[in-house]
C-alpha cells in the first residue's frame, strides 16, 4: 500500500446516512468498569498511580497499594457474564439512534476485539469474548450502522513507566501499559499535577506536566497504533471510526497511512464512511469535528458533531452512584445541534458484568418514544435559514461549554427543514400560544398552505401581527420535552 498525500486525502463529505439518522449511541465500557470510581472512571488506571488522588486512595482501600495490585490485576474481575449485544442493540435502536458501537480500545491499552497483536483483549482475558465483534453483528442485525471508538494514542502517555515499583514500567506488561520510555526520570519523578483551567488555552486532557515532557512516541508506538486500526477495519468494517484527543501525538504518516488504508477498504467494501476527529488533530477535510460536552452556539456552515454522556457527573463509565441528565435535557442537546448543521452521539456506561443501569435504559427509552412520535422534525431534515429565537442563549462555545448549563423553555424556538415543510420545534410546552418572531423575515404568509402539530391531525389556527407568526394550541396537548410545530408551504410559483 502506498501512503496517499494530504492532497489525495482530505475529500470527506457526509455520507446519507450520518445525514438522515442524526444521532448515535456508544458505551465506554472496559476494565476501569470493575472499580467503577470516579470522577471519570475511564481515567481510574492513570489516577490510581497518582498519590494523593482520590481514585489512589481508593484503590489501596480496596484492592491494595498499586506496587502490590497493578492495573492489570482487575483483568479477570472484568467478567462480562451478562452482556448480550442483541439486548443493547435493541436498546439503541428504541432509543432512536441510526448507528453505534463500542469503545475498540481506551488509553489503557486493552483492546476489545479478537486481536492477534494484542495479547491484552477482552477475547483472551477477563471476560474472554469478542466483544467488537459481537456488537457488529447485532448493530447491523439492526440496521444501524457501525461505530468504534479509539482512544489509544494517548496510552503512550497514559502511564508512569518511569516509577520502578509500579507494574507499569516492568517490559513484560509493555503491551498493556504502552512502550516503556523516559525511564531515567526514576521513581522520584511521580506525577506532579499543573493546575489547569478551562479556556486557558491547554487542553484539558493535558492535565500533568508529564503529559508535555514526555518523548515523542516512537516509530513502533506509531505503528501498533495503525496495526490496531487496521485490524478492526479488516475484521469488523466499522462504518464509522471516532478518535478521541491524543491523535495529535502520532507522527503525520501514519494518519495519512490509516487514511489511505481506510478510504481505500471503504471503496472495496461499498461503504460510505465516516471519521471524527477533535479540534485540530486531523487536518480539515479529513473527516468530520467533534466537540466533546459541547456544541455550537451558531449555525454552522460545515457539518460537525458532538458527544455528551447519559450520566450527569462526566463519569463517561458506570458509577454506582452517579446521577443521571434527563431525556429531555438530552433532546434539546440533539434538537439544538441538528438545528445548527450539527449531529450527536450518547454515551452510555455499562456495568462490569455487561448490564445498562434501569435509570439509564429507561432515560434511552424515552428518549426513543419522543423520536418516534416527532422525529420527523430531526431524522433526514436540514437546517433552515435560522437556527433559532428565543431568550435564552449558551453562555460559552465550543467543547466542555456543556458545563455551562442553561435552561430552555417554550419560548426558545428551533427551526430544521424537509422538503416544502419547515419545523418549529418549542423546547417546551406551549400553554396558549406560540411566537415565531423570525419566520415571516423569511416567508410570505402567503406561502403557508397549513400549520399542524405533530402527533395532531387537526390543523391550527394562526394569524400574523406585524412580523410575528401567532399560532394558537390552546386546548391542545403540547409535550413537556419539546412541543413539535410543523409548517407546510405552498409553492405558490413552482411544483
Amino acid at each position: 500500500m502506498k501512503t496517499k498525500q494530504w492532497s489525495e486525502l482530505l475529500n470527506f463529505t457526509t455520507p446519507e446516512w450520518l445525514k438522515k439518522k442524526k444521532f448515535g449511541i456508544y458505551t465506554h465500557w472496559g476494565i476501569w468498569s470493575v472499580p467503577a470510581f470516579g470522577p471519570n472512571v475511564t481515567w481510574y488506571p492513570y489516577k490510581m498511580y497518582q498519590e494523593g488522588t482520590p481514585q489512589y486512595s481508593f484503590h489501596c482501600k480496596k484492592y491494595g497499594h498499586p506496587a502490590q495490585f497493578g492495573y492489570k490485576d482487575l483483568i479477570p474481575l472484568f467478567t462480562a457474564e451478562k452482556f448480550d449485544a442483541e439486548e443493547w442493540a435493541e436498546l439503541f435502536r428504541e432509543a432512536g439512534a441510526g448507528f453505534a458501537g463500542p469503545i475498540a480500545e481506551h488509553h489503557d491499552g486493552f483492546s476489545m476485539w479478537d486481536s492477534s497483536i494484542n495479547k491484552w483483549n477482552a477475547a483472551m482475558m477477563g471476560p474472554k469474548r469478542d466483544i467488537v465483534g459481537e456488537l457488529e453483528k447485532a448493530i447491523h442485525k439492526q440496521g444501524m450502522e457501525f461505530l468504534t471508538a479509539f482512544h489509544h494514542a494517548e496510552n503512550w502517555k497514559f502511564f508512569p513507566h518511569w516509577v520502578k515499583e509500579y507494574d507499569t514500567a516492568d517490559p513484560e506488561y509493555a503491551g498493556l501499559y504502552g512502550e516503556a520510555h523516559n525511564q531515567e526520570w526514576g521513581s522520584e519523578k511521580r506525577y506532579m499535577p499543573l493546575p489547569i483551567t478551562r479556556g486557558c488555552g491547554i487542553p484539558d486532557s493535558f492535565i500533568d506536566q508529564q503529559w508535555f515532557y514526555q518523548d515523542l512516541p516512537s516509530k513502533q508506538f506509531c505503528e501498533l497504533w495503525f496495526e490496531k486500526l487496521k485490524e478492526v477495519i479488516d475484521g469488523y468494517h466499522p462504518d464509522y471510526i471516532y478518535f478521541d484527543f491524543g491523535v495529535d501525538y502520532i507522527q503525520d504518516a501514519y494518519k495519512r497511512k490509516f487514511l489511505t488504508y481506510y478510504q481505500d477498504a471503504a471503496r472495496r467494501n461499498g461503504q460510505d464512511i465516516v471519521v471524527s476527529y477533535k479540534w485540530h488533530n486531523f487536518p480539515l477535510g479529513a473527516g468530520i469535528v467533534l466537540l466533546e460536552q459541547g456544541r455550537y452556539a451558531n449555525m454552522m456552515y460545515h457539518d460537525w458533531i458532538s458527544e455528551t454522556t447519559v450520566d450527569d457527573g462526566e463519569a463517561w463509565g458506570y458509577m454506582e452512584d452517579c446521577k443521571y441528565k434527563s431525556a429531555k435535557t438530552l433532546l434539546h442537546f440533539l434538537i439544538d445541534n441538528v438545528s445548527k448543521n450539527g449531529y450527536m452521539i450518547l454515551n452510555v456506561g455499562p456495568k462490569p458484568d455487561g448490564t445498562i443501569a434501569e435509570e439509564a435504559q429507561r432515560i434511552l427509552r424515552d428518549m426513543g418514544k419522543w423520536l418516534e412520535k416527532y422525529g420527523e422534525a430531526i431524522y433526514d431534515t436540514v437546517p433552515w435559514v435560522e437556527a433559532e429565537e428565543g431568550p435564552t442563549k449558551l453562555t460559552a462555545d465550543g467543547s466542555f461549554c456543556e458545563m455551562d448549563r442553561v435552561e430552555y423553555t417554550a419560548r426558545d424556538i428551533r427551526y430544521t427543514m424537509k422538503d416544502k415543510n419547515i419545523y418549529a420545534i418549542c423546547l417546551g410546552a406551549p400553554k396558549k400560544e406560540i411566537r415565531l418572531k423570525t419566520l415571516l423575515y423569511h416567508l410570505y404568509p402567503g406561502e403557508i398552505k397549513s400549520i399542524f402539530m405533530l402527533g395532531d391531525e387537526k390543523e391550527l389556527d394562526w394569524r400574523q401581527e406585524g412580523y410575528e407568526l401567532v399560532i394558537s394550541t390552546e386546548s391542545r396537548k403540547t409535550d413537556e420535552n419539546a412541543t413539535v410545530i410543523k409548517i407546510v408551504r405552498d409553492m405558490v410559483y413552482g411544483e
